[in-house]
């Protein structure tokens, strides 16, 4: 049994405020789940995040009230927290009395989402997020399956699905032969497969609707016969393995978008591989002159 964690990275939407969506699972087998789990709680720990969200976008930002405070990096943590948490109150009342209710409410949003790691200076985040990327890819037994989407390139090709339902069946039918090569590598002997992703509500229904249809006709590349069920749909804040998830789909947009290596090149070692070699389990949906890493590893 296999559990493939899923989650997306950027927006589907046209134009939206992205030029990639990237939607991306990440297999474990199911006997390996509590060994993954506590590797990742104990690099939490150490890098004093117990019980946190990794939330990859949120923890890469740079803050720049941090900046502001003379010798931040020297301060221990409650003094840094203090001192953060009183420059954000005043900023926040700053707004509001300024009328732009706008901006201070995109304020408030990012206070928000990135108060669990104000006690990290920038540097100590980034070299979280690395040291969980390094976790990952030293495990061989876990696989990444990946759709990176150029949405103008989605746009000028005509597909018959929208951005995020070809991403859908992209990853599925990946992960379905996944399951169907690795049984007949091994003896014949049949590979589950079960879907668990970060819970949305319009995806969930979206989704859902989709698997339904893939179990009765299969995807347009290959029959499900392995993946069972339905996506489970769960809180990403309480589930560390989508959280990782969530992790190499921003790795995978910060290089696409951005030429951004540091991540990528961690994870994307545990991309899923044919038997010569080639990776089979990440795509970039864009023009054929690319010559990006994950498009030069199609054409090998």
């Amino acid at each position: 049994m296999h559990l493939c964690y899923v989650d997306e990275s950027g927006t589907p939407d046209l134009p939206g405020n992205t030029s990639h969506f990237v939607l991306a699972g990440v297999s474990i087998p199911i006997r390996r789940w509590k060994e993954c789990d506590q590797q990742v709680m104990a690099i939490k720990d150490r890098f004093r995040l117990p019980g946190k969200e990794i939330h990859a976008a949120w923890l890469a930002r740079s803050y720049p009230e941090q900046r502001a405070i003379p010798d931040f990096e020297n301060l221990p943590d409650d003094q840094r927290r203090s001192r953060i948490t009183q420059s954000r109150q005043q900023e926040l009342l700053r707004l509001q009395r300024s009328g732009n209710s706008r901006q201070y409410r995109q304020t408030k949003k990012n206070y928000r989402h990135t108060d669990a790691f104000i006690h990290l200076a920038h540097a100590e985040r980034l070299d979280f997020l690395r040291a969980i990327a390094d976790c990952v890819a030293s495990w061989g037994y876990a696989r990444l399956f990946a759709e990176c989407v150029d949405k103008i390139h989605h746009v000028g090709a005509r597909p018959a699905l929208s951005v995020d339902e070809q991403a859908f069946e992209q990853l599925v039918s990946r992960f379905e032969l996944y399951l169907e090569n690795t049984r007949n590598r091994n003896s014949g002997e049949q590979n589950y497969g079960l879907l668990i992703h970060d819970n949305n509500e319009t995806t969930a229904h979206k989704h859902t609707l989709l698997m339904q249809r893939f179990h009765r006709r299969g995807t347009f590349w290959t029959r499900v016969a392995n993946i069972i069920e339905t996506p489970m749909f769960v809180d990403s804040s309480l589930t560390s393995m989508v959280q990782i998830a969530d992790l190499c789909c921003f790795a995978l947009r910060r290089y696409v978008e951005n030429d951004n290596t540091d991540l990528f090149e961690r994870v994307f070692r545990i991309a899923d591989k044919n038997v010569r070699g080639v990776v089979v389990g990440v795509r970039h949906y864009t023009s054929m002159k690319c010559a990006c890493r994950i498009c030069a590893s199609h054409r090998q």
